[in-house]
């Protein structure tokens, strides 16, 4: 067996960080959660006027009953923001104290900005940074598992990861292979560092790319032979149903027993499992994969279809809400979708429960949210006569004063300042 120590490059050793304290490993705990779906119910019986399927196909197929549709005035970033909302709630949380934002979403509003960016505007977190993470299915728990990282190597200390989607709008309403599955909707959780063992226990991230075209959204920049072979559109879903059921059913018990392993737990010792909502078959799978009840095994579907990667946060919520998971509580999520991606996270639930039904602390945050929309039509009012074009004002009044003391006028872009140089 080759000695890798050998292959290993030297390190230059740092004087700046030489004699300095070495940070403390901490935990990540989930204090808050939070979830909003559309009121708009779109039933089985509704789809049969819309392609040719009934209540009875997709039921047996699927274990889909119900999904919830977008309005014109939803988006995924207002969906996003009301189930932050939410889960800072529960936690009794400041958007101040928010130290990043991940938005899981395989429907943002634009390519950039990015909907965590948006998020962060309306919620008035001030302090955080923010980016979205493409991932499919699986992006929530791959959010997860980048924010407790930054929480465990001290980087940050509260993070509010997201999944929200719009999938009804990506949807080819045609197709009764995939237009019968997905719905819209948003989840979130509020994870918080701490020095007392518990929350994130453990990750497992893993991807197969050979596996790309068995699930995908083409959308610009994609090859112009894919969008020609006849299949497939730009903005609408594909999916090889039959091929994404035997990768599902294939990874989801070994990602788990592989997240519990390394944590030095085994599947008997999970109190419940929340997978993603993808369908009713392989959901029941993973209970007999674990050789658990299957009422270990928690189960959205039939009333929000496949919402992507908003699907385990929404689940999570609900089964919070429901009492359906207590303090000292094993629960693994397991995410699996487009990439093709898969992910698992073990968590030590340590949440009391119950939610602070008034504190001042709430008060503030109303007020936060308050102070971001008064902010919001001033910041862009000053960027625009200010900041947009550096300089701007500054060059209008000088050639003010030039040109009233000269005869000769100095015409815009002339001069120095509204030149750039």
């Amino acid at each position: 067996m080759t000695d890798t120590s050998t292959r290993q490059r030297r390190l230059y050793a740092s004087h700046v960080l030489n004699g300095s304290r070495p940070r403390v490993m901490r935990y990540a705990h989930l204090v808050g959660w939070g979830m909003e779906v559309p009121l708009q119910v779109l039933s089985n019986s509704d789809l049969e006027a819309i392609v040719e399927t009934d209540d009875e196909w997709i039921t047996t197929r699927t274990g889909i009953k119900e999904r919830r549709i977008a309005e014109q005035h939803e988006t995924t970033t207002t969906l996003a923001t009301r189930a932050a909302q939410k889960a800072l709630d529960v936690a009794d949380v400041l958007p101040s104290e928010i130290d990043l934002i991940i938005v899981a979403t395989a429907t943002p509003e634009y390519i950039f900005p990015s909907t965590a960016s948006m998020v962060q505007d309306l919620l008035g977190a001030s302090n955080a940074g923010a980016f979205d993470l493409s991932a499919a299915c699986s992006g929530f728990v791959y959010g997860l598992d980048v924010a407790t990282s930054k929480i465990r190597c001290g980087s940050i200390n509260t993070a509010l990861v997201i999944g929200a989607e719009t999938l009804s709008r990506v949807v080819d309403w045609t197709d009764r292979g995939t237009c019968i599955l997905f719905g819209d909707g948003a989840g979130a959780v509020v994870l918080q560092g701490s020095d007392t063992p518990g929350g994130v226990l453990s990750t497992e991230l893993r991807s197969d790319g050979s596996g790309w075209d068995m699930l995908t959204l083409p959308t610009v920049s994609s090859r112009d032979t894919y969008l020609q072979d006849g299949s497939h559109q730009m903005h609408r879903i594909y999916m090889d149903g039959k091929g994404v059921y035997r990768f599902a059913t294939r990874i989801i018990g070994d990602s788990i027993k592989n997240a519990l392993e390394k944590v030095g737990l085994t599947p008997d010792q999970i109190n419940l499992v929340i997978p993603h909502q993808a369908n009713q078959r392989i959901i029941d799978y993973a209970a007999k994969a674990l050789k658990i009840p299957e009422d270990r095994v928690y189960s959205n579907v039939a009333k929000y279809g496949n919402t992507s990667a908003a699907s385990i946060p929404i689940a999570l919520a609900e089964a919070a809400a429901a009492g359906r998971i207590r303090p000292g509580d094993i629960v693994a999520m397991v995410g699996f979708g487009g990439g093709l991606t898969w992910a698992t996270a073990i968590i030590e639930w340590s949440a009391l429960p119950g939610r602070p039904q008034y504190s001042m602390t709430g008060v503030r945050r109303q007020g936060e949210y308050a102070l971001a929309g008064l902010r919001r039509p001033i910041v862009r009012w000053w960027r625009r006569a200010m900041l947009l074009s550096p300089g701007s004002l500054m060059g209008y009044v000088r050639r003010w004063l030039i040109n009233f003391r000269n005869p000769n006028p100095v015409p815009p872009g002339n001069d120095d300042e509204s030149s750039g140089k």
